[in-house]
């Protein structure tokens, strides 16, 4: 069975200089894991699309290695699940609502990142987890 990501943000798509290399690891992704990047005007609106296991991003949440995260989408997969959504708020992150109801809180740096480099980093993680699952050499 296909295990689907998707990386919903709140936020316009903008043209800038991550475009690309995010277009190139949506699109390397497409025979290991597909991603798909949604993009919604408010927290509210993405959090109705969002779906079942829900990964919210925050820097207060577990700091794991790019292992970890392949291990963890291969446990969704033998659970046979579809989907998972991976949640990128707006500039003020997330409240506790939202982590509290979340399946997983995961932190990709405690430094305060840009939106549309995060965005790219999550892409790029994306990838390499589907590489080590498949075994590609582009994870060394």
């Amino acid at each position: 069975m296909s295990l689907r990501l998707r990386l919903l943000a709140v936020g316009r798509r903008r043209d800038d200089y991550c475009s690309p290399q995010i277009a190139e690891y949506l699109k390397r992704s497409r025979t290991l894991l597909p991603i798909e990047l949604l993009t919604y005007r408010d927290e509210a609106a993405m959090l109705r699309a969002a779906s079942r296991p829900r990964v919210v991003l925050d820097e207060r949440g577990h700091q794991w290695t790019s292992e970890r995260l392949a291990r963890y989408l291969d446990e969704q997969r033998q659970a046979s699940r579809t989907t998972v959504d991976f949640l990128v708020g707006a500039a003020d992150g997330f409240g506790d609502a939202t982590r509290r109801d979340a399946d997983l809180v995961l932190g990709l740096s405690r430094l305060t990142l840009p939106h549309r480099l995060v965005h790219l980093i999550v892409a790029e993680q994306l990838y390499r987890a589907g590489t080590i699952l498949a075994g590609h050499p582009y994870h060394r």
